[in-house]
């Protein structure tokens, strides 16, 4: 019997290993909005869902590095489902203080820019196979506002 049972497991984790499963790119983070006390940054998520039905988003969580340092962090809660057979953008916010900035103006020098480090974790519930979670990392430069862009 328990021989029957592990090849029944084992059945059934190669038929899922060939389901097509949903995928995830992490756009470049960008500047949303520029204060005199603070800088909101978005980064864009697109996720494709292959199947016939919609897919629910249980959570997103992304932090945002830069030097090592952590600059900022975000969680969506229940941010909706994907649409089927479709690709669906979401936004995801996230607020630095200027006085972290500051702190990190020694490691900008004579490009104005910053050097980052985007960490994003997508967790999905599917039927069948329950929550699992697509990480996702993206590097790239970011250019700094000018008093032009503040003003």
């Amino acid at each position: 019997m328990a021989s029957l049972v592990a090849k029944v497991k084992e059945k059934a984790v190669e038929s899922l290993s060939h389901v097509e499963k949903p995928s995830c790119e992490l756009s470049d983070l960008d500047f949303k909005d520029v204060s005199r006390k603070n800088v909101t940054m978005a980064g864009i998520v697109s996720v494709h869902n292959p199947y016939d039905h919609d897919l629910p988003i249980v959570t997103i969580t992304y932090k945002i590095f830069s030097n090592n340092r952590e600059i900022g962090s975000g969680q969506l809660t229940d941010p909706g489902d994907i649409k089927a057979n479709d690709k669906t953008r979401i936004e995801l916010p996230t607020t630095v203080p200027y006085d972290f900035l500051w702190n990190l103006m020694k490691d900008v020098g004579a490009d104005w820019d910053i050097d980052y480090r985007f960490e994003v974790g997508i967790q999905f519930k599917l039927p069948i196979v329950g929550k699992f979670t697509i990480p996702l990392n993206h590097t790239g430069t970011m250019k700094l506002p000018t008093l032009s862009d503040i003003f």
